[in-house]
Formats: structure tokens, C-alpha cells, sequence
């Protein structure tokens, strides 16, 4: 079942916060930890780019961030962490080393250099500003979703792409949910219609309630790819609030690429850089190793919901030739 808001936010302690530029045709999104949170996270596209992604390894010895960035800016974009670190630096936040406070923010980014937004900003990039800004309007409860934050720009092989979360709970009462930036080299959607791969997930009609198509066809599972020169990505994070080690931490995440591989065809393709991040903010124990199988079995499901909701809510750019949204064609 779905919890409360069907959002990342239904995790206890974590707040969501955007920035958005239209005419940029890109932006941020920051995931923020009331606490630190145990994390790790898991890289199975070709064409990845990321920030402090190293240390998430079960091996490496930091074992909680502080936040998460999802950006586009392709590797420009990787300068919105460093806005984030601004802005919990001055509220003390941060890894203690001496008497100097590090705060840790993972970052992952997207392409969306090819959208028609305007990429004409000068000597620096945006993109450190709009961390900052990000991280300042991070809040717990309701957050858009669609064409906001890392979803701004983003695109897939037949709609626009944009920024969708979903959420679950545990037959034990612990919540997971997930949150992704779906800019997809593949689809999300099946063939040429409107139906999404996602669709044996979906709860409550979250993306549209219109199922699977009556019947499939060879040329619906056929290659569709945004071109053989782009890159693209699908990037995103999924959170629970259980009390989670390291290694199942990063279980969470390996399972969550299987709720992408569900929702999106093909995934983890030479040009995607597909990153999920996992996180634990460990105020609820497990009473047993059954419901951490089930936190993973439903770090799957969470994520591919997340996925079809992203592109389901999102609208085109205000831009010349800008992609076509789902909802442009489906309503």
C-alpha cells in the first residue's frame, strides 16, 4: 500500500527541496537528511557522472551523508553539490574532522544540454546558486513533481521526461519510498502508445490507471533510443526508515536499478549513466530478516512507480521544438 503522500517525504526526517529554471531548461533537486543517514548507492549505466559516489561503497569508511543532489547540467551540473555543502556548513551540519565539519552530499547528474533551453550562461554555471537554492527550499510533506528540479529538462526516447516519486509501506509499518529524474535513453512507455512498462505496479491510478495494452507485439519491444551521439540518465534515490547497515543499505539500491529495469526499455545502456542512491534514516529497527525482503522487494516497486509518474506528470519546455509531454498527447 501507499503511505501518506506517496512521496519521498513519507520517510520521517527527510525534506525535498527544487530549483527550476524554464528557460535554462534544467535545475536541482536536493533530498535532505534531518540527521545523518546511513547510505550507499549503486552506478549500472555506461556514461555515468557523479560526485562523492566513491565513498558510498559498503567498504569506504564514511557511512552516512548529510543529502543527496539530483541535477541536470550534465557535468556542469556537478557544481550544485558544492551550493548544498554551503548551505548546511552554516547550520553546522557535517562529517567531524578536527574542528573542521564536512558536510557529505553525494550528487548525480543528467544530461539536458540538448533541450532548447538556453545554456548561454557565461564563465560559471548556475548550477552552484541553484543547489543553494535547492537546499534552501527543502521541505518535509508536498513537493511537485514533473517539470521541476532535476526533471526540468529531462527527456526519453518518446515523451518528456521529468521528476516522479512514489512511496510504500511494510507489512511491519516501515515506509520506503523513492524519488527519480527520469531522462531516460530508452522509454517508459510501451511501443507508441500511452501504456507504461510500469503498469503491473501502479497503486491508486497514479499514472493515468490505464493498464497494459490488450495485447503485445514484436515492434512494441523494439530499440527506441534518443540517438547513438546523446547521453542520457536516469538518476534518483530510494529511502527507507529503517535501521539499516551499510551493506543493506546498498542492497536497497541494486534493488531499486531492478524497479528501473521494470520501467524503462532498455536500461543501463552504454549512454545512459543510471545512479540510484539508497538511504537509511534508522528510526525504525527490523524485527526480523523477512522485512528487510521486503524493504528490498519493495525498493523495486517503489522505484518503477516513481519512474511512470515522472514522465506521466511532466509538461514540455516553453521552448521551440521542445518534446512532446504524455500529457500533451494523452491528456
Amino acid at each position: 500500500m501507499t503511505s501518506q503522500l506517496n512521496l519521498l517525504t513519507d520517510v520521517e526526517g527527510v525534506a525535498v527541496g527544487h530549483a527550476t529554471d524554464l528557460k535554462l531548461g534544467s535545475g536541482v533537486t536536493v533530498i535532505v537528511f534531518d540527521r545523518p543517514a546511513t547510505a550507499s548507492g549503486s552506478v549500472l549505466g555506461g556514461a555515468p557522472g557523479g560526485r562523492e559516489t566513491a565513498l558510498l561503497d559498503p567498504a569506504m569508511t564514511v557511512e552516512a551523508v548529510d543529502a543527496f543532489v539530483l541535477s541536470g547540467g550534465s557535468a556542469f551540473g556537478l557544481d550544485a553539490a558544492g551550493g548544498v555543502q554551503a548551505g548546511l556548513r552554516a547550520i553546522g551540519r557535517g562529517f567531524p574532522v578536527g574542528d573542521v565539519r564536512v558536510p557529505i552530499v553525494p550528487q548525480a547528474i543528467l544530461m539536458d544540454l540538448l533541450n532548447g533551453g538556453n545554456k548561454d550562461w557565461g564563465l560559471h554555471s548556475p548550477y552552484r546558486d541553484m543547489g543553494y537554492d535547492a537546499f534552501m527550499a527543502a521541505r518535509h510533506g508536498p513537493f511537485e513533481l514533473g517539470s521541476v528540479g532535476a526533471g526540468t529538462g529531462a527527456t526519453t526516447a518518446t515523451f518528456k521526461g521529468g521528476l516522479g516519486s512514489a512511496s510504500a509501506m511494510t507489512s511491519g509499518g516501515h515506509t520506503i519510498a523513492a524519488l527519480a529524474a527520469v531522462n531516460a535513453m530508452g522509454s517508459a512507455t510501451i511501443g507508441d502508445g500511452p501504456f507504461f512498462w510500469a503498469a503491473p505496479f501502479e497503486l491508486d491510478d497514479e499514472f493515468g490507471g490505464i493498464g497494459l495494452p490488450a495485447n503485445f507485439s514484436s515492434p512494441d519491444t523494439i530499440l527506441r533510443a534518443k540517438g547513438i551521439n546523446l547521453t542520457a540518465t536516469t538518476i534518483g534515490a530510494v529511502v527507507t526508515d529503517a535501521a539499516l547497515t551499510k551493506a543493506q543499505t546498498h542492497r536497497l539500491s541494486i534493488m531499486a536499478h531492478d524497479g528501473l529495469a521494470r520501467a524503462v526499455l532498455p536500461a543501463h545502456l552504454p549512454a545512459d549513466g543510471d545512479t540510484i542512491f539508497s538511504a537509511a534514516t534508522n528510526r525504525r529497527p527490523l524485527a526480523s530478516s523477512a522485512d528487510f525482503m521486503e524493504l528490498c522487494h519493495l525498493a523495486t516497486l517503489v522505484m518503477a512507480r516513481a519512474i511512470a509518474r515522472g514522465v506521466f506528470e511532466a509538461t514540455s519546455l516553453p521552448v521551440e521544438g521542445a518534446q512532446a509531454s504524455w500529457r500533451d498527447r494523452y491528456g
